[in-house]
C-alpha cells in the first residue's frame, strides 16, 4: 500500500519554490524521494533554499531562475530542464502574487501582473512541460488554487478571478490530457501563514475573524498540505483528474 504514495526517483518541477508555500511543497517532494527542480526569480533565495533542502534531505536539488510570465523564457527554460534532467514526472504550478485594493481603485497594471503571475504562468509552464508527459504516457500536474477559487473577499477581486481560472484551467487540461495518462488536479489551500499574507497574519482583527470563520479555528500549517500533495503526485491518484481539493480546515464547507 505504501508504494502507491511513493515518488522516489520522480522528477518534480515546482514553480515559485524559492520561498514560502512553494519551498514547503518542494521540501515535501524531496523528503518523499523525488528529484526536485526549484524555480524562482531571485537567484540568492534559490541558492539558500537549495542548500536548505540538501541539508534536510541529503539530496541535491536543482535550481533554475526564469520569468514564468514570459512565454518565450518559459519555453527556453523548460527545454533546458528537459535536456539536463529529462521530462518532469511532476509539475507543481505554485508561482503567484497578491495585490489588494478596492475594486474601483484597482490599478490596471496590478490586474495585468496578477493575471500573468497567477494564471498565465500556469498555462505557459504546463503548455511546454505536458507535451513530453503525453508523449511518455505519464505525468502529474498539480495547480495551486485557493479558497478564493470559490469564495470572494473585499479588495482581492482580481486574485479571486485568477484562482477561479486555475480551477477551470485544471479541468480543461484534465479533459485533454487524461487519455495520455497525465492527471491534472488542483490543491486549494485555506489560510496559511505565508510571506504573501504577512499583513493578515499581523492583523489581530483578521486573525479573530479567521478563527471564527474556520471550523478548525486556526491557521493551517504548511505540513498539512504535504499529504494531499503526495497523493496527487503519486500513483495513488492514477484515476483522479480535474479535481480541486480544498485543504482549508473546513472553511468552504460552512456558511
Amino acid at each position: 500500500m505504501h508504494d502507491l504514495f511513493d515518488v522516489t526517483g520522480k522528477l518534480a518541477l515546482v514553480t515559485g519554490s524559492s520561498r514560502g508555500l512553494g519551498r514547503s511543497l518542494a521540501l515535501a517532494l524531496a523528503q518523499g524521494g523525488a528529484r526536485v527542480v526549484l524555480h524562482g526569480r531571485d537567484e540568492a533565495a534559490l541558492a539558500e533554499t537549495r542548500a536548505a533542502i540538501t541539508e534536510a534531505t541529503g539530496a541535491d536539488a536543482a535550481a533554475v531562475a526564469f520569468d514564468v510570465t514570459d512565454a518565450a523564457a518559459v519555453e527556453s527554460a523548460v527545454a533546458g530542464i528537459v535536456a539536463e534532467h529529462g521530462v518532469p514526472d511532476i509539475l507543481v504550478n505554485n508561482a503567484g502574487l497578491q495585490r489588494r485594493a478596492p475594486f474601483t481603485e484597482f490599478a490596471v497594471s496590478d490586474w495585468d501582473s496578477i493575471v500573468a503571475s497567477n494564471l498565465s504562468s500556469a498555462f505557459y509552464v504546463s503548455r511546454f512541460v505536458t507535451p513530453g508527459m503525453a508523449e511518455r504516457g505519464s505525468g502529474k500536474v498539480i495547480n495551486i488554487g485557493s479558497v478564493q477559487s470559490q469564495l470572494a473577499r473585499q479588495t482581492i477581486a482580481p486574485y479571486s478571478a485568477t484562482k477561479g481560472g486555475i480551477v477551470m484551467l485544471t479541468k480543461g487540461m484534465a479533459a485533454d490530457l487524461a487519455r495520455s495518462n497525465v492527471q491534472v488536479n488542483a490543491i486549494s489551500p485555506g489560510y496559511f501563514a505565508t510571506e504573501m499574507n504577512k499583513a493578515l497574519v499581523e492583523d489581530e482583527a483578521f486573525k479573530s475573524w479567521l478563527i471564527n470563520r474556520t471550523p478548525a479555528q486556526r491557521w493551517g500549517d504548511f505540513k498539512e498540505l504535504w499529504g494531499t500533495l503526495l497523493y496527487l503526485a503519486s500513483d495513488a491518484s492514477s484515476f483522479v483528474s480535474g479535481q480541486n481539493i480544498f485543504v482549508d480546515g473546513g472553511m468552504t464547507a460552512v456558511v
